[in-house]
């Protein structure tokens, strides 16, 4: 039985991340600041370590072959955290000898993002917060080269599915759609790419099971579900059974804002994910582990919902809506 330790459980990927290895037989250890990942199985041992605590770091990661890597600080954080926490994973992997599952985002491509990302897709950063991933990702490729610590990158949309908060979708999209209101943050005909947790979470279990076929740094897209707002729209209407009336995210105020108020900045900053098509090739990934976890849209969107509570519109006629 191999034993992986799950940094920041608490968290929304790290949770489902969890859920996954202890479900595909893997001795789990939770990882958080306080020692208390909430919701997961009971003979998942619950260890305490803050990320900025190296020796802490390094204690509670003790006996892991794989480190999961859902270390995630709040957005106006990053510039005084990101790099110090990775050190200190990295610190922890070459203490253990273990392999490093890290998930990538695609802030990495900026604002020139393709329409459709392939492996190769040259990087540029253009935001704050893509050079920021950037530079950690290069550090991780550097201590496969110098110090053997082998990384798996899986880089994936934004995340959906799932109880625990703090996603585009729950934060704004879902937010309102119990009162009959569907918030969206961008044109409703632009793809955009989106990854359900628990499909990305068993990807993750089978790039694991991969690792010693990989190279000592590896990358690789996460197809998921790449769905336009107007799509998303009908997948959320067919869920709740009931029509919804289309609300949009006033980007020119938080933008105002973000001159003011830190977090708003760096929200904004993200704007334009919302604007460019952009969709993710998973052809490296089929190839590495064959075929890639992958749920129903609509069946995903349901449940996704369903885990934030929202499971019918309150209205006076409730409408029910054909799948198309």
């Amino acid at each position: 039985m191999q034993t992986i330790a799950v940094l920041g459980a608490n968290g929304r990927l790290s949770s489902a991340a969890a859920r996954a290895f202890h479900a595909s037989g893997c001795r789990v250890v939770a990882v958080t600041r306080s020692g208390n990942a909430k919701g997961l199985a009971g003979d998942i041992e619950q260890r305490a370590a803050d990320a900025m605590d190296r020796e802490a770091l390094i204690r509670a990661t003790k006996g892991a072959d794989f480190i999961f890597n859902g270390l995630n600080p709040v957005y106006t954080q990053w510039k005084k955290l990101v790099m110090p926490m990775g050190e200190n994973v990295m610190a922890a992997a070459r203490e253990h000898g273990a392999i490093h599952l890290f998930p990538g985002n695609v802030y990495n491509y900026g604002r020139s993002i393709a329409p459709h990302v392939h492996d190769d897709e040259q990087q540029h950063a253009q935001t704050r917060k893509g050079g920021i991933r950037i530079r950690l990702e290069k550090f991780f490729e550097d201590q496969a080269k110098t110090n053997g610590v082998q990384t798996i990158i899986l880089r994936a949309g934004d995340f959906y599915g799932g109880s625990v908060t703090g996603s585009w979708f729950d934060l704004v999209i879902a937010a309102k759609i119990a009162k009959g209101v569907y918030t969206y943050p961008g044109p409703g005909q632009v793809p955009h790419s989106w990854a359900y947790l628990p499909d990305l979470a068993d990807t993750f279990v089978r790039l694991a099971d991969k690792a010693d076929e990989l190279k000592p740094f590896s990358t690789f897209l996460f197809p998921g579900h790449t769905m336009t707002g107007e799509e998303l729209k009908h997948h959320c209407e067919v869920a709740v059974g009931a029509p919804l009336k289309a609300a949009g995210v006033p980007w020119t105020l938080l933008k105002l804002g973000g001159l003011v108020v830190p977090m708003l900045r760096e929200v904004s900053e993200m704007a334009y994910l919302w604007k460019v098509p952009h969709s993710l090739d998973g052809k490296a990934l089929e190839a590495a582990i064959g075929p890639v976890p992958h749920t129903d849209p609509q069946r995903a969107v349901a449940v996704a919902l369903s885990d934030l509570g929202v499971r019918a519109v309150r209205s006076k006629q409730n409408i029910a809506v054909a799948a198309a």
